[in-house]
């Protein structure tokens, strides 16, 4: 008998980027924190769902067609233009954000609960676990499934989109006691607690709720955050093109990863879980390694343009 395939549903944002790069050259290529995660997810073979708001315009078709061709279905909510972020990319590739974007569930916010109570993991994160009213939505649709499905969340702070600093961080804070698996970047860490040590920040949220905080560094690599304990693994060399897209590659293998073992997705579940057969520093340590190889090969090659599964068969080398 064939074995179901876990299933996977990622909640949040689909839109278009518009970037202009640092030789005055102006693209425009689908694109999203969620929907980059999802489409990851996809082309490693995983058939995610996404859960967006999409108008049926030339964007939206266009954001439709690129995320159909790496096998994520899209369930989306109606909405009057497609949104957009215009994204301003630095000589060394790095991108700032100015963003066009509507986020709201509506109507649908119900009849999506069904969909999403039936998934074996639920992913959230960016502007669409923040931006109202369709925040208080994926806020209610992470608690029906809290205990029933793995939640994992990326809070991908969009700074130019916050208008009330203290509500954002509260409503960060709220989603991440909800999560079994939370992944942020340092520069995260800093706007949510301006002043404070990354690392000492990531042991607290490890103390409220997840199992697993993932904190990545950028050129300082990563690490991993248990209750009882912390690895750090190096950055892959690589040659940056730009870093769009980076940190969700990262998010998607890391749960394509927990997703691949029985005894992970068990031991997120459970209370004192064992992590896997094994030391579980080695554990956490396989799959930060495998996600910040997958980023490394995102950043390589310009936009959004995550692995395949076959390509994270090659061995990853660490600075």
């Amino acid at each position: 008998m064939t074995e179901r395939m876990p299933r996977i549903v990622v909640i949040g944002e689909a839109l278009v980027d518009i970037v202009h790069r640092a030789d005055g050259a102006v693209e425009e290529a689908p694109g999203g924190s969620p929907a980059n995660t999802a489409l990851t997810l996809g082309r490693l073979g995983r058939r995610p769902t996404l859960i967006t708001r999409l108008a049926e315009d030339d964007r939206g078709r266009g954001v439709r067609r690129w995320l159909g061709e790496s096998d994520v279905e899209v369930v989306a909510v109606a909405s009057a233009r497609t949104s957009t972020a215009t994204a301003h990319l630095d000589a060394g590739g790095a991108a700032s954000y100015d963003f066009d974007l509507e986020w709201d569930l509506g109507a649908d916010a119900a009849s999506l609960e069904a969909l999403v109570s039936a998934a074996d993991v639920v992913h959230v994160g960016s502007v669409a676990a923040v931006l109202e009213p369709g925040a208080d939505h994926v806020l209610a649709l992470v608690r029906s499934v809290r205990g029933r499905a793995i939640v994992t969340y990326d809070p991908n702070i969009r700074p130019s989109l916050v208008d009330d600093p203290d509500r954002v961080r509260e409503r960060v804070a709220g989603l991440i006691e909800l999560a079994d698996v939370v992944k942020a970047s340092d520069e995260d860490i800093r706007w949510l607690h301006p002043g404070r040590d990354v690392r000492q920040v990531a042991r607290e949220w490890a103390a409220r709720g997840p199992r697993l905080v993932v904190v990545t560094l950028g050129s300082e690599g990563a690490i991993g955050v248990t209750a009882d304990g912390e690895v750090a693994v190096p950055a892959v060399v690589t040659e940056v093109v730009d870093t769009v897209g980076a940190g969700d590659t990262f998010m998607g293998v890391l749960i394509d990863s927990i997703v691949g073992s029985d005894e992970l997705r068990e031991s997120l579940r459970t209370a004192g879980g064992s992590w896997g057969r094994g030391d579980r520093s080695a554990v956490v340590e396989s799959l930060l390694r495998r996600s910040a190889y997958a980023a490394a090969i995102t950043v390589s090659r310009p936009g959004a343009d995550p692995p395949r599964r076959a390509e994270l068969a090659a061995p990853a080398t660490a600075r």
